[in-house]
């Protein structure tokens, strides 16, 4: 089957990577045949690397050639580029957030029903090592079943860019970041949600947040932490996760950590107590070393396809998306929730 033909519309930081690094790597699916940008310079970029630089979207949507775009625009713009598109009979792809709340969404899925086109948003972060590691605990069981999941990115540059300081364009950390952590935690964990609560920042001074801390708890008991900060001068783990077998880190996305689970050697030394600033405690100490043992991180790989490798099946060979839209909804949801409350 031939290849799908793109056009990406919006080649800014995220557009330009995903035709530098991720359609590439389907070569033999994916085309890349041009770009769409409001910005001279960028579409002189795109030119320069033999890409057609389309003088207006109008021209992408009459293009007989187009089979497919992606949007890889500020997020206010996504919906009515993503209707527009349907509408001229192209499958799309949209970068997240993929809608500035539910009922954009909505709008959309109805008008690719309506015409038979394939929408499908590009939730990466679920292909991320750390994430697969994490994943593999979860299902698995190296350490017992897991009871508590610690979700959290911390930097320490403030907002990035111009646009994620609007909240017009739909700026803000819960938007930017959120949108991955939670994507990530509610496609891991098969329950439903008893109850969230979300604390927002604004100490930056922002009109829109600029970190968060949500407490998730699960009907299965389960709960997850999720936190995105930008003023972190120093980090906590990326992943901190708890199981009734053994405890497991991952300090950074170049999988530093460790995994430690107890060994159930019922002859082990009990704790000693250790000082403890000016007290004692045993409660605190360290299981002696026969009580517990180290383990390797299981391997990161994804035992499905590639998104783009996906995005072709879906479209060529009617199969079913990695990333239903049903899920990105209600991620989605959740988010819009948040910021109703906040």
């Amino acid at each position: 089957m031939k290849a799908i033909n793109f056009v990406v519309v919006g080649y800014g930081g995220m557009g330009s990577y995903h035709v530098a690094e991720l359609m590439p790597a389907e070569q033999d699916k994916i085309q890349v045949i041009g770009t769409f940008d409001i910005k001279t310079e960028r579409q002189q970029a795109a030119a320069a690397q033999g890409l057609k630089a389309y003088a207006s979207f109008e021209a992408v949507l009459q293009d007989p050639q187009v089979e497919a775009i992606l949007i890889a625009t500020p997020n206010d713009a996504h919906k009515d580029l993503a209707v527009a598109a349907l509408k001229a009979g192209k499958h799309v792809i949209s970068e997240k957030p993929v809608a500035m709340n539910v009922a954009e969404l909505d709008e959309i899925l109805a008008v690719a029903q309506a015409h038979e086109r394939v929408f499908m948003v590009h939730q990466n972060r679920r292909w991320d090592p750390d994430f697969l590691i994490i994943r593999d605990l979860y299902q698995k069981r190296q350490i017992g079943e897991l009871f508590q999941i610690e979700s959290r990115v911390h930097g320490a540059n403030g907002i990035p860019g111009d646009w994620r300081h609007l909240k017009a364009q739909g700026g803000g950390m819960l938007l930017d970041w959120g949108v991955h952590l939670f994507d990530q935690i509610l496609w891991l964990v098969d329950s439903p949600i008893k109850e969230i609560h979300t604390d927002l920042s604004y100490v930056l001074g922002d009109e829109v947040d600029d970190g968060f801390f949500t407490s998730i708890l699960f009907e299965n008991g389960l709960r997850a932490l999720i936190e995105v900060g930008t003023t972190n001068y120093t980090q906590l783990p990326r992943w901190y996760v708890k199981g009734y077998e053994g405890t497991a880190k991952i300090d950074d996305w170049d999988l530093s950590g460790e995994i430690i689970r107890a060994t159930g050697n019922t002859a082990a030394q009990a704790p000693v107590p250790i000082q403890a600033g000016v007290g004692l405690t045993k409660t605190m100490a360290p299981p002696s070393e026969e009580a517990m043992e180290r383990i390797a991180f299981p391997e990161a790989k994804a035992e499905y396809p590639s998104f783009y490798g996906n995005f072709y099946q879906v479209v060529r060979e009617n199969a079913e998306p990695l990333i239903k839209n049903s899920e990105v909804r209600k991620v989605l949801q959740v988010m819009e929730d948040i910021l109703n409350q906040g």
